[in-house]
């Protein structure tokens, strides 16, 4: 009998950008780009603040990268890349407020920064190269915490098979909110509840993600214990029923998500990157889940994985 799945086909590039070196970064990211097909792929995806680094000190050091929603680096590349390859593209930058944002009270200290100039942000462009979704990272890193403004709740988007439901977030988003203690058995799991919820299919992360401390690994190796991790936050798309896991369930839920997390590597202002890029295969209710393939902890390089669904 043939088989009735289809190919989910997804690239990731896991750059090591480095710090403010915009143009050079975009210049590296079309180089590793450049042997790719139109019309071989459905989705590229590119890191947290893929072409500016991450590590900046404050919103003064930040504030000459800040960028423009529609017309700023970061989205002039990826809507040329998407009208090139005739495919969707998603990329994490640095968004400036407008000076509308900037005057608004901060109401929340403990999760956003007092005086924020910006925000840690994602598009999505399709394969016209028009705009097709924005979001801004929900649950903010510490170093987010010295200029940005952090988003109202997880991205959802409804696009054309074989995307299909696709939730998105950007790297700590998949960690407990600021101020929540989190337990393997009780959760919370905001981001999987976010995906049970609204019936995702793929799941994406744009990540800036460290090493893990308690186990470094060479930068020919897996960061296995920051995977591990990884998983373990995602654990009710995957874990056997149980009541602590029943709130968002439903017959018509799928029984798969697929999610692809997109890292960054290398190093910059002492912090060193995980790396290792990972698509899971995740089945509710099967008990573990699914590693698909991932990148090591140092490589730069595009991955292009064709994924059974």
């Amino acid at each position: 009998m043939a088989s009735s799945l289809s190919k989910l086909r997804v690239a990731v590039v896991q750059l090591n950008p480095k710090l403010g070196q915009v143009q050079a970064n975009i210049q590296r990211a079309r180089e590793l780009c450049s042997n790719l097909q139109p019309h071989t792929l459905d989705l590229i995806c590119f890191p947290e603040m893929a072409f500016t680094g991450y590590v900046f000190d404050d919103a003064e050091a930040i504030g000459p990268y800040l960028e423009e929603r529609h017309t700023g680096p970061t989205s002039q590349f990826c809507a040329e890349l998407a009208k090139k390859l005739n495919c969707y593209v998603m990329a994490g930058y640095p968004e400036r407020l407008s000076e509308a944002e900037r005057a608004e009270p901060v109401v929340d200290t403990e999760k956003s920064c007092p005086n924020p100039v910006g925000a840690n942000s994602a598009v999505v462009y399709g394969r016209n190269g028009e705009l097709v979704s924005h979001y801004r990272k929900s649950n903010l890193y510490d170093t987010d915490m010295t200029w940005a403004k952090p988003g109202t709740g997880f991205a959802f988007l409804k696009l054309p098979d074989p995307l299909r439901s696709v939730s998105l977030g950007i790297c700590m988003d998949l960690n407990p909110e600021r101020g929540k203690t989190w337990s393997l058995e009780e959760g919370p799991y905001e981001i999987a509840d976010h995906c049970l919820k609204n019936k995702t299919n793929l799941l994406v992360l744009l990540n800036s993600w460290l090493e893990s401390p308690y186990n470094p690994v060479d930068e020919d190796d897996n960061d296995w214990s920051t995977l591990e991790y990884w998983a373990a936050r995602l654990r009710p798309l995957w874990a056997k029923d149980d009541s602590g896991l029943r709130k968002n369930d439903s017959s018509h839920q799928p029984k798969e998500t697929i999610v692809v997390l997109c890292n960054r590597s290398g190093s910059e202002n002492g912090k060193t990157f995980a790396g290792t890029s990972a698509v899971f295969k995740l089945t509710k209710g099967v008990g573990r889940p699914v590693l698909l393939d991932m990148m090591t902890k140092g490589e730069e390089g595009v991955k292009v994985w064709h994924i059974a669904i």
